[in-house]
């Protein structure tokens, strides 16, 4: 079983408790930290806005860029890739039987 920890992120001013991995702290505090940085500048450009749009607007920001490294990581070439090198193998091993 995993050792589990009790902490509170802060998110625009809001305190939220999460019971998390232990090994995972470092890595929940750090986006904790760059969602408040993106919504301080959000903060700072768009002063008559309220926290419900730089809250919506740095989810959308998060969104968008997954989707950018998803489009990156496309493996597709790999996979035809190895495909051939499969159906080469095969023809290999049929012929030397």
């Amino acid at each position: 079983m995993k050792d589990k920890l009790s902490i509170t992120i802060k998110i625009d001013g809001r305190v939220y408790p999460l019971k998390i991995d232990r090994e995972q702290e470092e890595k929940y505090r750090k986006a904790a930290k760059m969602l408040n940085e993106i919504i301080l500048q959000y903060k700072t450009k768009y002063a008559n806005h309220d926290s419900q749009d730089f809250l919506a607007m740095t989810a959308f920001q998060f969104v968008l860029k997954n989707l950018e490294m998803e489009d990156k990581a496309d493996d597709s070439p790999f996979v035809d890739e190895i495909r051939k090198l499969n159906e080469q193998l095969s023809d290999y091993l049929l012929l030397n039987d």
